[in-house]
């Protein structure tokens, strides 16, 4: 039996020696959550579920957004693009004094030369391609942020900040917009995304840099953010010399080049628009013709505004992140603090830090256990309230009014005859980007003065002050007189006697705002100018 028994065990032994063949589980339940997801991380490095979903947000979040913000979103952009390709549009006095360069208006020039030579160049198409390609820049900025988070914390942080993210109501407000500040966002994020922070897998100096220096071609004061960034990276980075001459120099130079390349192609002679921009706006503080603020603007209205029901959880979230992601604090705080010296100030100006509170935010929900899906719901519903607010109701009157211009246009046979005049403050609408005809239109117009005037009044300022006397004197003649009038309702009851003497006839109203200021009103109205014969018919 002894033997009998040692043969058993022996045999045993020997057979747990060989090579012994498992069968393969092929169910996901076996398989970990990175490998779970690692079959359908097929686009942009992430669960090609979640890139579709948040593609589909951003352009949800595109046609939910049908409302004005600031004149830049089209007249440094698309207005100069549709001039650029169909040779007609206008050029404000930021073009002909080369404060703006034709970087980013060259992308939408491209959409819309694309578009012309396909024959499919009608005025929706120019108006929703531009901003749906903004779209999905804002859509793969998420991403990479999410991604970021991921890297640097875990899954279940980045998934809170990425909630904040997406239910920001400013984001939500500004991401598709075709502003400069939208795009230097966008290129903010993602080159965050390759920016050397401790724990992260994707860090690129080559990639980063290049972004920053994109951002700052598009808008020179990009780089203020990125300051305390950039001095962080110089001083961790042991091989100085080396990051310096290989890396930031030779990406400074290639980015500049292209840019002083197309400025000359477009302007017609060599301009170095980013020093003409900080000049202006910056060392000569000639920004402030467009209004100013007191230095604590951006502390005490312009951030909260931005952050909206968020900021609680911003400061909260200051309070738990780990001292790595104190530089994102430095960066908001440094960009608040050199922003507040400059006397013109808007909210748009500090958008780029947003994304960097959404960090804290983040945190702050991660760290709830209690009030956690009240603080969820709190957040969601109150954003949601404001997105959809400011995206469809309020100031939307500037854009529904080129609907009326557009169907004057295509559906008018006595168009020939037309034309239009905005007694509006200047650049309230869009302008030939938003009409796609060469309708002869006129607006109030207002550049600064840049000769250092001390009585200096624009054309719009001299309208307002007596706005009938004005009218009267520009038109004496009767055949110089527009056939169609826009304005605001405000300023009727100052026109009224010009609009009966000159048989101008109310033919549409727009809803603008609820919250009227100065001579920006409620309503916009279009007046159309009936001639005699047609007005004893009717």
């Amino acid at each position: 039996m002894e033997r009998e028994g040692g043969l058993f065990f022996r045999g045993f032994q020997n057979r747990s020696h060989g090579k012994i063949k498992l069968r393969k589980r092929k169910s996901t339940l076996y398989l970990s959550p990175q490998e779970r997801t690692g079959s359908c991380r097929d686009l942009l490095g992430e669960n090609i579920y979640l890139v579709l979903f948040t593609i589909a947000l951003r352009i949800c979040n595109c046609f939910l957004v049908q409302t004005s913000f600031v004149p830049d979103e089209y007249w440094q952009s698309l207005e100069v693009a549709h001039h650029m390709v169909f040779n007609y549009g206008y050029l404000t006095w930021e073009w002909t004094e080369r404060l703006r360069g034709y970087t980013y208006p060259l992308i939408f020039a491209s959409i819309y030369k694309i578009l012309h030579l396909l024959g499919k160049d009608s005025v929706q198409l120019l108006i929703w391609i531009p901003r749906l390609s903004q779209a999905l820049l804002s859509a793969i900025a998420d991403l990479r942020l999410y991604s970021l988070m991921k890297q640097l914390e875990n899954q279940q942080v980045a998934r809170w900040v990425f909630f904040c993210q997406l239910c920001s109501w400013f984001t939500w407000y500004c991401c598709t917009r075709t502003l400069t500040n939208t795009m230097e966002t966008v290129l903010t994020i993602i080159a965050l995304f390759y920016y050397p922070l401790e724990g992260s897998k994707s860090m690129n100096s080559v990639k980063y840099s290049s972004l920053v220096a994109l951002a700052v071609i598009i808008r020179p004061t990009a780089v203020i953010p990125w300051i305390p960034l950039l001095f962080r990276h110089f001083w961790q980075e042991q091989k100085k010399l080396d990051l310096i001459l290989h890396k930031f120099l030779p990406v400074g130079f290639v980015t500049l080049s292209l840019s002083l390349i197309i400025d000359r192609i477009f302007f017609g002679q060599w301009t170095l628009v980013q020093y003409n921009f900080l000049k202006f706006n910056v060392l000569q503080n000639l920004g402030s013709f467009y209004g100013s603020h007191p230095w604590h603007w951006y502390f005490s209205q312009g951030f909260p505004a931005v952050l909206g029901t968020h900021l609680p959880f911003f400061i909260h979230g200051c309070f738990l992140t780990p001292k790595r992601y104190r530089i994102f604090l430095v960066t908001v705080l440094w960009t608040l603090l050199v922003y507040s010296m400059l006397s013109h100030k808007e909210f748009r100006f500090i958008y780029p830090v947003l994304p960097f509170c959404m960090v804290f935010c983040g945190y702050s929900l991660n760290s709830l256990k209690t009030w956690k899906k009240a603080a969820l719901s709190f957040l969601f519903l109150s954003n949601t309230l404001l997105a959809l607010y400011t995206g469809l109701v309020h100031q939307r009157g500037t854009l529904d009014v080129m609907t009326n211009i557009q169907e004057l246009c295509y559906n008018n046979p006595n168009i020939s005859k037309a034309s239009v005049f905005m007694m509006m403050p200047c650049h309230s609408t869009p302008y030939y980007s938003h009409v796609h005809y060469p309708l002869p239109m006129r607006f109030l117009q207002c550049p600064p003065d840049l000769t250092g005037k001390s009585d200096y009044l624009v054309e719009a300022d001299i309208f307002y002050l007596n706005p009938l006397k004005w009218l009267y004197r520009e038109f004496h003649n009767d055949s110089t007189l527009p056939t169609h009038l826009i304005i605001f309702n405000v300023l009727e009851k100052e026109i009224s006697p010009f609009l009966i003497s000159h048989n101008y006839e109310r033919t549409a109203v727009f809803f603008h705002t609820h919250f009227p200021e100065h001579w920006t009103g409620n309503h916009i109205y279009v007046y159309e100018r009936k001639l005699k014969g047609k007005l004893n018919q009717r």
